[in-house]
Protein backbone atom coordinates (compact mmCIF):
# COMPACT_ATOMS: atom_id res chain seq x y z
CA UNK A 1 0.00 0.00 0.00
CA UNK A 2 2.50 2.51 0.89
CA UNK A 3 5.85 2.77 -0.70
CA UNK A 4 9.54 4.28 0.21
CA UNK A 5 8.74 7.84 -1.27
CA UNK A 6 5.59 7.64 0.98
CA UNK A 7 7.69 6.36 4.10
CA UNK A 8 10.48 9.35 3.17
CA UNK A 9 7.74 11.66 3.52
CA UNK A 10 5.98 10.49 6.83
CA UNK A 11 9.71 10.25 8.11
CA UNK A 12 9.83 14.27 7.34
CA UNK A 13 7.01 14.54 8.71
CA UNK A 14 8.14 12.77 12.24
CA UNK A 15 10.92 14.84 12.02
CA UNK A 16 8.70 18.55 12.20
CA UNK A 17 6.50 16.50 15.09
CA UNK A 18 9.84 15.97 16.80
CA UNK A 19 11.04 19.80 16.60
CA UNK A 20 7.57 20.79 18.25
CA UNK A 21 8.17 17.88 20.65
CA UNK A 22 11.42 20.10 21.43
CA UNK A 23 9.47 23.50 21.57
CA UNK A 24 6.65 22.24 24.19
CA UNK A 25 4.02 22.13 21.45
CA UNK A 26 2.15 19.26 20.85
CA UNK A 27 4.30 17.12 18.34
CA UNK A 28 2.22 16.89 15.01
CA UNK A 29 3.90 17.50 12.12
CA UNK A 30 3.68 17.59 8.49
CA UNK A 31 4.61 17.86 5.27
CA UNK A 32 2.82 19.18 1.86
CA UNK A 33 4.05 17.05 -1.68
CA UNK A 34 3.48 18.82 -4.97
CA UNK A 35 1.53 15.99 -7.12
CA UNK A 36 3.27 16.93 -10.42
CA UNK A 37 6.57 17.14 -8.95
CA UNK A 38 6.70 14.36 -5.84
CA UNK A 39 8.70 17.07 -4.30
CA UNK A 40 8.20 17.87 -0.26
CA UNK A 41 7.57 21.65 -0.98
CA UNK A 42 6.82 22.63 2.83
CA UNK A 43 6.79 21.43 6.10
CA UNK A 44 5.22 22.55 9.41
CA UNK A 45 4.48 21.65 12.86
CA UNK A 46 2.36 22.71 15.62
CA UNK A 47 2.97 26.08 17.05
CA UNK A 48 0.01 27.25 19.13
CA UNK A 49 1.78 28.27 21.79
CA UNK A 50 4.87 29.74 20.06
CA UNK A 51 2.38 31.61 17.66
CA UNK A 52 -0.65 32.44 20.63
CA UNK A 53 -2.48 31.32 17.92
CA UNK A 54 -5.00 27.72 18.29
CA UNK A 55 -5.37 27.84 14.74
CA UNK A 56 -1.88 27.33 14.13
CA UNK A 57 -1.41 23.40 13.82
CA UNK A 58 1.02 22.23 11.56
CA UNK A 59 -2.17 21.22 8.51
CA UNK A 60 -3.58 25.15 8.52
CA UNK A 61 0.39 26.87 8.35
CA UNK A 62 1.11 24.46 5.46
CA UNK A 63 -2.37 25.59 3.11
CA UNK A 64 -1.51 29.33 4.58
CA UNK A 65 1.92 29.19 3.38
CA UNK A 66 1.29 27.38 -0.19
CA UNK A 67 -1.61 29.15 -0.45
CA UNK A 68 0.29 32.49 -0.04
CA UNK A 69 3.27 31.73 -1.75
CA UNK A 70 1.37 30.38 -5.03
CA UNK A 71 -1.57 33.75 -4.37
CA UNK A 72 -4.31 31.23 -4.28
CA UNK A 73 -7.26 30.13 -2.01
CA UNK A 74 -7.12 26.40 -3.14
CA UNK A 75 -3.82 23.94 -3.81
CA UNK A 76 -5.38 21.29 -5.64
CA UNK A 77 -2.39 19.54 -6.74
CA UNK A 78 -1.16 18.61 -3.09
CA UNK A 79 -1.18 15.80 -0.84
CA UNK A 80 -0.30 16.01 2.58
CA UNK A 81 1.08 14.15 4.85
CA UNK A 82 0.68 14.13 8.48
CA UNK A 83 1.63 12.38 11.59
CA UNK A 84 -1.34 12.52 13.35
CA UNK A 85 -5.36 12.13 11.99
CA UNK A 86 -6.47 15.63 11.40
CA UNK A 87 -8.73 17.87 14.26
CA UNK A 88 -12.29 18.53 12.97
CA UNK A 89 -11.23 22.12 11.95
CA UNK A 90 -8.01 20.75 10.14
CA UNK A 91 -9.99 18.38 8.56
CA UNK A 92 -12.34 20.92 6.72
CA UNK A 93 -9.63 23.67 5.80
CA UNK A 94 -7.87 20.44 4.08
CA UNK A 95 -11.34 19.79 2.04
CA UNK A 96 -11.86 23.56 1.69
CA UNK A 97 -8.16 23.51 0.31
CA UNK A 98 -9.33 21.00 -1.96
CA UNK A 99 -6.24 18.69 -0.91
CA UNK A 100 -5.99 15.70 -3.41
CA UNK A 101 -4.93 12.89 -0.60
CA UNK A 102 -4.55 12.84 3.10
CA UNK A 103 -2.38 10.44 4.46
CA UNK A 104 -1.71 10.22 8.03
CA UNK A 105 -0.16 7.83 10.46
CA UNK A 106 -1.92 7.45 13.23
CA UNK A 107 -5.71 8.11 14.06
CA UNK A 108 -7.26 9.97 16.72
CA UNK A 109 -9.82 8.02 18.46
CA UNK A 110 -10.60 11.25 20.75
CA UNK A 111 -9.71 14.26 18.57
CA UNK A 112 -9.71 13.42 14.96
CA UNK A 113 -12.09 14.72 12.48
CA UNK A 114 -12.20 12.08 9.69
CA UNK A 115 -12.47 8.48 11.19
CA UNK A 116 -13.45 9.45 14.35
CA UNK A 117 -17.42 9.78 15.00
CA UNK A 118 -16.77 13.75 14.07
CA UNK A 119 -16.30 11.96 10.39
CA UNK A 120 -16.37 15.25 8.76
CA UNK A 121 -15.40 13.94 4.83
CA UNK A 122 -18.76 11.61 5.40
CA UNK A 123 -21.11 14.90 5.86
CA UNK A 124 -22.88 16.46 3.03
CA UNK A 125 -21.57 20.25 4.15
CA UNK A 126 -18.14 19.67 2.61
CA UNK A 127 -18.16 19.03 -0.81
CA UNK A 128 -14.50 17.79 -1.82
CA UNK A 129 -13.59 14.94 0.12
CA UNK A 130 -9.99 14.23 -0.01
CA UNK A 131 -8.48 10.84 -0.43
CA UNK A 132 -7.87 9.44 2.82
CA UNK A 133 -4.68 6.62 3.64
CA UNK A 134 -3.73 5.84 7.27
CA UNK A 135 -1.92 3.65 9.18
CA UNK A 136 1.66 4.71 7.30
CA UNK A 137 4.72 4.45 10.42
CA UNK A 138 1.79 4.36 12.91
CA UNK A 139 4.02 3.40 15.45
CA UNK A 140 6.41 6.04 15.20
CA UNK A 141 3.82 8.62 14.91
CA UNK A 142 1.62 6.99 17.99
CA UNK A 143 4.73 6.86 20.08
CA UNK A 144 6.02 10.44 19.97
CA UNK A 145 2.55 11.52 20.77
CA UNK A 146 2.54 8.87 24.18
CA UNK A 147 6.04 10.78 24.95
CA UNK A 148 4.73 13.96 25.02
CA UNK A 149 1.45 13.48 27.19
CA UNK A 150 3.38 11.09 29.37
CA UNK A 151 5.85 13.79 30.21
CA UNK A 152 2.99 16.12 30.67
CA UNK A 153 1.08 14.11 32.99
CA UNK A 154 4.27 13.29 34.96
CA UNK A 155 5.19 9.91 33.87
CA UNK A 156 8.52 10.40 32.18
CA UNK A 157 10.82 12.70 33.57
CA UNK A 158 13.59 12.38 31.11
CA UNK A 159 11.58 12.23 27.44
CA UNK A 160 13.38 14.99 26.06
CA UNK A 161 17.33 13.54 26.95
CA UNK A 162 16.00 10.39 25.76
CA UNK A 163 14.74 11.80 22.20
Amino acid sequence: MFDEKDHSRMQAALEEASLAFHRDEVPIGAVLVDTKTGEIVARASNRTIEQSDPTAHAEILLIREMCQRLGVQRIPDYDIYVTIEPCPMCAAALSFARIQRVIFGASDPKSGGITSPVALYQKPQLHHKPKILSGLMMEECREIMKRFFAEKRGFVKEAREEG
